[in-house]
């Protein structure tokens, strides 16, 4: 007698994967993840072989910090913004037109360029300004007129208000002084939260970083196109891990750390003089600089038509009037 199996069943096309068909996937994600991760560290170690250090380094708290030293004269410090480094004001024009008639120290602050950002501190301005502060006095600088230009300023202000011995001006350039909402910051933060953001910034963020860097100029730079002279500047210094987890850690800082300021503004004493893009894209120049104009009764504020977020690279001849400006009332 003949027994008849019954037919086996034909499998559901629209029944939902099993887990191993999950884990091929997990595993293809990770692969790829892995991959990218180990490209993106070969291209931050070419970078950094292509654009090696221009100055020499200090030792500050634990911080190897690289600056550039040059002219002869009454002493300017510069300090750049989120995301950049030495190279832009190099780029600029400003420390050549400054070394004319000025000592002039610009430093990659702690993350950016060359210099080191030790995990397990949080690098807010105030911890920036003693660094800074503690560096100075290495280098035998009694007294300087600083200018900060964007998240610089905001180290430039806490350096004004925790050592103002040390500082016999400021001159702020495109800098954020008041808490507003920004959606753009909390955004740009990912890269510097725990475990997600380090597979982030070490993965994903510098291809995503490469893609949107011809937009971020033109609103950066935005009206005016961005200078022959800006061509230089280093991107692939800009896209390495590292130096994205700072950029991320100061836009997630940006903020809160201005709203814990704003009450400080009118108690700095050395002349102030601000200067911003009247046409900035990225900080409202009249809710940001103009109103900082208000708040300290002997600053004095100078919009420059024409130009953007990226004053000091577009109007180069501007940020330096509002340098000699303010080592002159310094002097007075």
């Amino acid at each position: 007698m003949t027994r008849h199996l019954p037919p086996t069943a034909a499998p559901d096309r629209h029944s939902p994967p099993g887990p191993r068909w999950g884990a091929r996937r997990l595993a293809a994600i990770a692969a790829v993840l892995t991959v990218s991760a180990l490209v993106n560290h070969c291209l931050a170690r070419r970078a950094e072989a292509q654009n090696p250090p221009t100055g020499r380094f200090l030792d500050v708290d634990g911080v190897r910090l690289h600056y550039v030293e040059v002219g002869d004269g009454p002493t300017l410090v510069l300090l750049h913004g989120n995301g950049s480094m030495i190279a832009d004001f190099v780029s600029s024009g400003l420390v050549g037109l400054a070394a004319r008639t000025h000592r002039v120290i610009v430093f990659d602050r702690p993350g950016y360029g060359h210099s080191t950002r030790p995990r397990g501190r949080v690098w807010s301005a105030d911890a920036q300004a003693d660094l800074v502060s503690a560096a100075l006095g290495q280098m035998g600088v009694t007294g300087a007129v600083v200018l900060g230009h964007s998240w610089g300023a905001s180290v430039a202000v806490a350096l004004a208000l925790r050592h103002p011995g040390i500082v016999r001006g400021l001159v702020l350039a495109s800098g954020y002084y008041y808490p507003t909402p920004r959606l753009d910051m909390l955004l740009m933060a990912g890269p510097a939260v725990p475990v997600l953001g380090d597979i982030l910034r070490h993965a994903v963020a510098p291809l995503t970083s490469r893609l949107v860097w011809p937009l971020l100029l033109r609103k950066i730079f935005g009206p005016a196109p961005v200078p022959a002279k800006f061509g230089g500047f280093p991107m692939e210094m800009v896209v390495r891990p590292s130096q994205l987890h700072a950029s991320a850690a100061e836009s997630a800082l940006l903020i809160p750390m201005v709203a814990a300021t704003v009450a400080r503004y009118p108690t700095l004493t050395m002349p102030v003089v601000i200067v911003a893009g009247s046409e900035d894209r990225l900080i409202d120049p009249d809710a940001q600089s103009g109103r900082l104009h208000d708040a300290i009764p002997h600053s004095s504020y100078h919009p420059v038509p024409g130009s953007g977020h990226m004053v000091h690279q577009t109007d180069a001849a501007a940020v330096m009037r509002a340098i000699t400006e303010a080592f002159a009332r310094a002097k007075a």
